[in-house]
């Protein structure tokens, strides 16, 4: 079940993006946070360090668990997610390190790394707002289109698609990584709450699949139809076909 939330402008889109996010928090400040890279959230991570040094909003007793991590990057690479996620948001909150979780690209072993980070999720129990980017090609996470989706933590071999679209975060798209550790589908859709935001023209008509279009795994997003708790941001454009 869908609440969508359609907004005016790039401000608007953060702010209400933030504003779910800090309202849990405020509610209970021992929330679990289900966190996501890539270009959607930085300003909802902008405006959420803004409302903390507002005193609007604590991070101290909460924990986060990214959804995913490129292999072969170490951590202080510039584009990790690890990087990402301490240069965007926990260097300039309250949150305590050791409660912020990020997959391991650089343990030698994708797959035992999936597994261990699985084993974490586990023990985290229910996360309770799961945010969520979505990719052009209908990727959450980096569950990319399949005949079959996995749904625990796992090693995944990224689609073209995908690798262009980051591309522009590398010096070539030689640089961008083939594969990457993603929490699966069904780790996802445990989530208490999800949060899904898209913004832009180029992402109107994927919207438009996942939210009202057959359930497939071509289209992993569509799958959120299954969730009865989902609410999706999209400002003017990307919801343009809805």
């Amino acid at each position: 079940m869908f609440n969508i939330i359609k907004v005016n402008n790039e401000q608007q889109f953060n702010e209400t993006g933030a504003g779910i996010i800090a309202s849990l928090l405020q509610t209970n400040p021992r929330a679990t946070l289900g966190l996501a890279t890539g270009g959607t959230p930085v300003g909802v991570y902008k405006h959420l360090i803004e409302l903390y040094k507002q005193g609007l909003v604590s991070f101290k007793d909460a924990r986060s668990y990214n959804l995913d991590e490129y292999i072969g990057l170490p951590e202080d690479h510039s584009e990790s997610y690890r990087r990402f996620m301490n240069e965007k948001l926990f260097n300039h909150v309250d949150i305590d390190p050791s409660n912020t979780h990020v997959p391991s690209g650089v343990s030698g072993d994708g797959h035992k790394a999936a597994a261990e980070y699985n084993l974490l999720l586990e023990k985290a129990g229910q996360i309770d707002l799961q945010l969520l980017g979505l990719g052009h090609n209908g990727h959450i996470g980096f569950n990319e289109p399949a005949e079959h989706l996995t749904a625990a933590t796992h090693v995944v071999e990224l689609d073209e698609v995908t690798r262009k679209a980051n591309a522009r975060y590398f010096n070539s798209i030689d640089e961008v990584p083939t594969h990457a550790i993603t929490m699966g589908i069904g780790s996802i859709l445990k989530a208490k709450q999800i949060l899904l935001m898209a913004k832009g023209a180029d992402k109107a008509e994927i919207v438009a699949k996942a939210l009202k279009g057959p359930i497939t795994t071509q289209c992993p997003a569509s799958l959120l139809q299954l969730h009865p708790n989902v609410v999706v941001i999209v400002d003017q454009e990307a919801g343009g076909l809805l």
